[in-house]
């Protein structure tokens, strides 16, 4: 009974602390993706378990070009444990103000919103561990802080419950 009661509470809680892109529709510089990775794009970040700790860092150059509509985004990550790995992003605009997109990867699609100086993108990740494979909720909020940077934080969860967090700075390259 405790349990469910407990369970219950956190359900509760997590439902009134629900923030919406829209919050930031008036907040600048605004964040056009298409603008912003029209140049090569540098990033860094690290993965955070649930506890805090980082568990690993990593180093991202980001390559991209269009095909049409489509934005494609070439992500090339070496890990501080000196792994690499590449991922593919197709997005493609899906209206005014959002984005879907597609990766390796990705189970399904990746969906967007754009307001203001921020982006939510939401995604379900096939994420390699130790041999096995997990099927991770991706939650990722980026915001562009002047012309040629953006900040993202990103949650990962596993069945409702968060595993951990990824805090990635992409800065594009003059």
């Amino acid at each position: 009974m405790r349990y469910v009661l407990a369970l219950s509470s956190c359900l509760m809680l997590s439902s009134c602390a629900n923030v919406t892109v829209q919050q930031y529709a008036n907040e600048r510089p605004s964040l056009d993706l298409v603008a912003f990775f029209s140049k090569p794009v540098q990033a860094w970040g690290m993965f955070q378990k649930r506890s805090g700790e980082v568990a690993k860092r990593f180093h991202v150059d980001i390559q991209s070009h269009r095909d049409g509509e489509r934005l494609i985004l070439d992500e090339r990550f070496v890990y501080s444990d000196g792994t690499r790995q590449e991922r593919i992003w197709t997005l493609q605009p899906d209206g005014p103000g959002r984005w879907r997109g597609r990766a390796g990867d990705v189970v399904g699609e990746a969906r967007g919103e754009v307001a203001g100086n921020a982006l939510r993108w939401r995604y379900r990740l096939d994420l390699p561990v130790d041999g096995k494979h997990w099927l991770m909720d991706m939650d990722d909020w980026m915001y562009q802080m002047d012309d040629d940077t953006l900040i993202n934080r990103t949650t990962m969860s596993k069945l409702g419950v968060e595993v951990g967090q990824v805090t990635l700075f992409f800065r594009r390259q003059l």
